[in-house]
């Protein structure tokens, strides 16, 4: 395969990875990673192995870290794992029911029900339905910096091989 096009494929695969970093349609930070290391083992050598390495632990360390982050959190604001369950699976019915923003109408009204059925304050239940957005907020910046810390290492790269 003719190098620039390995490049422009990669580069179509990161943009797409980045937007699903941002909207969550897409695991945006395993695409991103998926097309590095893709890219890093076609080119090989001391310059396609290092990316390689670079994309596989910056996804790992974005993957547990957004997790982490969020989970410690929502456990401090008091905000149980049923309610962001039940606010998933209403995201992914929404995401389904209503384009484009189901998703997100879907995870904040499933949040929002599952936390005033469990706590029956309905101004309780909507501070820890704001807890769970920010929490999710948390989440994407951390897949997106680390998207873009694995495109920024991807495009030096590229750039040393082509010169």
């Amino acid at each position: 395969m003719d190098g620039i096009v390995l490049d422009l494929l990669v580069a179509v695969a990161i943009l797409f990875g980045l937007a699903g970093a941002i909207v969550q349609v897409v695991p945006g930070g395993l695409v991103v990673a998926g097309a590095v290391v893709l890219w890093g083992v076609v080119v090989g050598g001391t310059t396609g192995w290092t990316v390689v390495a670079i994309a596989v632990v910056l996804a790992l360390v974005a993957l547990v870290l957004k997790y982490l982050l969020a989970g410690r959190y929502l456990k401090s604001k008091g905000v149980p794992n049923r309610s962001l369950a039940i606010g998933a699976l209403l995201g992914i019915v929404g995401f389904f029911v209503i384009p484009v923003v189901g998703l997100f109408v879907g995870f904040i009204g499933g949040t929002y029900l599952s936390e005033l059925q469990r706590l029956r304050d309905e101004p309780a239940a909507r501070r820890a339905t704001g807890h769970a957005m920010r929490a999710a907020g948390v989440s994407i910046m951390v897949e997106l910096t680390a998207a873009l810390t694995t495109a920024v290492v991807w495009f030096v790269a590229a750039l040393v091989v082509r010169i």
